[in-house]
């Protein structure tokens, strides 16, 4: 016990090496017990912060409870300086790295909670994913400056070298940049979420993902659309999801030879029709202007559903019956007509005069030209 190893005696290493092996052995079965109570204790709450605790717990490894368990051994000794401030500066490595390991355990848990919980609200689920990426990284370049300074390294230097560096990056990149803060945007803001039905310029389909540069929709033709993020922002865009009624508004066209008493009759049938319709709200009916060929009344209500083929059932209930109404009322719909006069002068008057008595002849000659058909 007399021999001097590194100016320490045998027994002050043996000592050294029984601290070690103890405080590791400690800190290990107080993780097990810890653990073993935090899962029984979660076992009987509804919170989820105990499970994701006891999930933290669970990444705890042995290499850092041995360095520090080392640590704590070598403070027997007599050690040189530079070997103390290493044995100083392994510990507080340990120490982080096993922290961040805590950290980032718990946040995987956070988010497969949330992500199950959330299963009926994909838009919270992206949001989730989007946050959780962006706060692990965030703690491990934490954790990793951290490290550096405490290895003596002038991070501040560092910082400001990596900020130069980030502008050129950023110039570089800078549409993978803005895709990028784009669809966080998307995730926080929530214009549309997984599963919405959208319309993008003359673009429609229903959003399949939304990721970090991209987002994809499947439209009703069967073929996946891509759209950058970025661009998705500064479009136009419509989610027909989120409409709970819908506004219809229509038009019919009656001929000139309609009598007033049968025009004055024709809004309030037309309200009668809308009225009938279950789930269809009335606003007005109304004799709204005369065009060139036709006397136009005007229609509008209110379809208390987002389906669009429910509309469609609706509306074609409802034409269906007006034409059998006008009918009864023996009134014709009208189409776009013309009329053209041509009017005889001078010797051609005379000639044609003697032939017909004197009388002018003024032709009308009406021509008919089929009714543009529009989509309602």
């Amino acid at each position: 016990m007399n021999f001097v190893v590194f100016n320490n005696t045998t027994a002050a290493w043996l000592t050294a090496i029984g601290i070690a092996l103890g405080v590791t052995l400690a800190l290990y079965l107080t993780k097990k017990l810890v653990i073993h109570h935090l899962r029984r204790l979660a076992a009987r709450t509804e919170t989820k912060l105990d499970d994701i605790a006891v999930d933290a717990l669970e990444a705890t490894r042995m290499l850092p409870i041995a360095v520090i368990g080392a640590f704590v051994g070598s403070k027997v000794l007599e050690l040189p300086p530079a070997v103390q401030l290493f044995a100083t500066r392994a510990a507080i490595v340990a120490g982080l790295i096993q922290a961040a390991l805590w950290g980032n355990s718990a946040l995987r848990a956070w988010l497969a909670d949330y992500y199950q919980n959330r299963a009926n609200d994909p838009g919270r689920a992206t949001s989730a994913a989007a946050v959780g990426f962006i706060a692990r990284m965030v703690l491990w370049v934490v954790v990793l400056l951290m490290i550096l300074d405490n290895l003596g390294v002038n991070i501040t230097t560092l910082v400001a070298s990596l900020g130069i560096g980030g502008i050129a990056v950023a110039l570089a990149v800078q549409n993978i940049l803005g895709d990028l803060f784009a669809s966080l945007s998307i995730v926080l803001d929530k214009p549309f979420v997984l599963g919405d039905f959208i319309i993008v310029d003359k673009y429609l389909g229903s959003v399949e993902y939304v990721g970090l540069k991209t987002t994809r929709l499947r439209s009703l033709g069967g073929e996946q659309l891509v759209f950058s993020n970025a661009d998705l922002l500064k479009s136009r865009l419509q989610n027909m999801t989120r409409m709970t009624r819908r506004r219809v508004v229509f038009s019919v066209a009656v001929t000139y030879d309609t009598p007033t008493a049968k025009l004055r009759a024709i809004p309030p049938m037309l309200t009668d029709l809308v009225k009938a319709q279950d789930t269809a709200t009335f606003d007005r009916a109304h004799f709204s202007s005369v065009g060139p060929s036709s006397m136009n009344f005007e229609v509008v209500y209110w379809v208390e559903s987002a389906d669009y083929n429910k509309f469609m059932d609706i509306q074609q209930e409802i034409y269906l019956n007006m034409i059998d109404r006008l009918a009864e009322m023996d009134v014709e719909l009208a189409f776009p007509t013309q009329t053209l006069q041509v009017r005889s002068h001078g010797a051609n008057a005379a000639q044609d005069g003697a032939a017909q008595d004197g009388a002018a002849l003024a032709p009308r000659i009406l021509q008919a030209q089929p009714a543009p058909q529009q989509r309602l």
